[in-house]
């Protein structure tokens, strides 16, 4: 007999619409602005400017293209070293490779699983010696938290390294009080279809740097010169977001506060169901900072918790629930076998751990009370059930071998 599930699926991150896209998608349909630029651009660069307190935005495809930009704007070429932070997405680092520089992947720290300063202050050191300089570096908010931008910050002055700062994850988070993506020379933010807000696929470039934007404007609409013709004297991009696409960030953004709003009580309900029990340890929020939670990330310890990562996520996929490992660290990945890559420290080697024993799980502000205890009874089921565990019917408390819990 064939057992039907009939309950949906349950993504990590789904697009979440306001209601109001139409109105702005109509909008543009009835002037034909349905060429890239056009006023919805123009209007939701200066939003995104004025909400996170940024001189100037540029819209974009992608953040692969806003880091892209910026790399560009900073003349990064062959030959050229770039620091990143190992763990995230390899879109991160793309970019450094497109320019023919050298990524160098810098390790990240416990307290915010971002960017180690030990580790980079290392890596600054040996290229001082070795008289080789990175031309920038590059740091990564990881699932909404930033990084310790304040020790990050004085290590790169110190060098006059400048930072890009890759909020791609991270808008609507703060650091002492100050908006993500505004402490380096370039900020960049994604617009991808599973980000807190969405335009389906885009980016922004931010930067106080009002002359650089204007540049980057010229680069990401093919360089073309002022001039009745067609006329080239630099290499540009196709990278412009698209009139209709600007227009679902316009309405999209209106609704950012409570986008953060929902991910955080995400986060707040899955700390308070699973947070007791043994062996799970969530991200933490560092001091002073304020995370958008973008996606609810934790880790487990497989002998506290006598179950692994990998057994949860068997068990969420069964039950048609998307979750997701921690992002693998670039400096394990094949395409760049052999980089250079400066751990914490001497010992501790932060990224591949959380590699080893951390998951994402679903996030999305759009999920129902449904939805969460669907998932939060499904991991209680593995955690509680799983592995030989028994239930001690007398007392109603869960027996294994180490330890006893209701």
């Amino acid at each position: 007999m064939t057992i039907i599930n009939t309950e949906k699926r349950i993504f990590l991150s789904s697009p979440h619409m306001s209601g109001n896209e139409l109105t702005y998608i109509n909008n543009a349909f009835e002037t034909n602005w349905i060429a890239p630029l056009g006023p919805n651009v123009y209007q939701f660069e200066k939003e995104i400017s004025k909400y996170v307190g940024a001189n100037e935005a540029v819209a974009v495809s992608s953040g692969t293209a806003a880091i892209h930009l910026a790399l560009s704007l900073l003349e990064i070429k062959k030959g050229d070293k770039v620091f990143c932070s190992s763990l995230t997405f390899i879109a991160s680092a793309n970019p450094i490779i497109y320019q023919g520089a050298e990524p160098i992947f810098i390790d990240s720290e416990p307290d915010t699983w971002n960017m180690s300063p030990n580790a980079l202050d290392k890596a600054f050191k040996d290229a001082l010696n070795e008289g080789n300089l990175p031309k920038a570096v590059i740091v990564v908010n990881l699932y909404g938290q930033s990084a310790k931008m304040d020790e990050i910050v004085s290590i790169c002055n110190q060098y006059n390294v400048p930072i890009i700062e890759d909020a791609a994850e991270s808008l609507g988070s703060t650091y002492k009080g100050k908006a993500s993506g505004t402490f380096g020379e370039f900020g960049v933010f994604s617009f991808n279809g599973n980000k807190i807000i969405t335009t389906s696929g885009g980016g922004m470039l931010v930067s106080n740097n009002i002359a650089a934007i204007k540049k980057a404007r010229f680069l990401a609409t093919q360089a073309r010169d002022p001039a009745p013709h067609y006329q080239h004297s630099n290499i540009g991009f196709n990278y412009r977001m698209s009139n209709i696409l600007a227009g679902i960030g316009i309405a999209q953004l209106g609704v950012l506060n409570e986008r953060v709003k929902a991910r955080r009580n995400v986060f707040k309900r899955y700390y308070q169901e699973l947070g007791h029990l043994p062996g799970f340890y969530f991200m933490p929020e560092l001091e002073n900072t304020f995370s958008n939670r973008w996606l609810t990330a934790l880790t487990i310890n497989e002998e506290e918790a006598c179950v692994s990562v990998e057994d949860l996520l068997k068990a969420l996929a069964e039950s048609d629930i998307e979750a997701r490992p921690v992002w693998k660290p670039l400096h394990l990945q094949p395409i760049f076998q052999g980089v250079k890559f400066y751990p914490h420290s001497e010992n501790e080697n932060i990224s591949e751990d959380l590699f080893k024993n951390g998951m994402c799980l679903p996030s999305g502000s759009n999920m129902t009370e449904n939805d969460l205890m669907r998932i939060i009874n499904c991991i209680k089921e593995r955690v509680l059930f799983g592995n030989g565990r028994k239930t001690d019917d007398k007392n109603g408390v869960y027996v294994n071998d180490r330890t006893q819990y209701i």
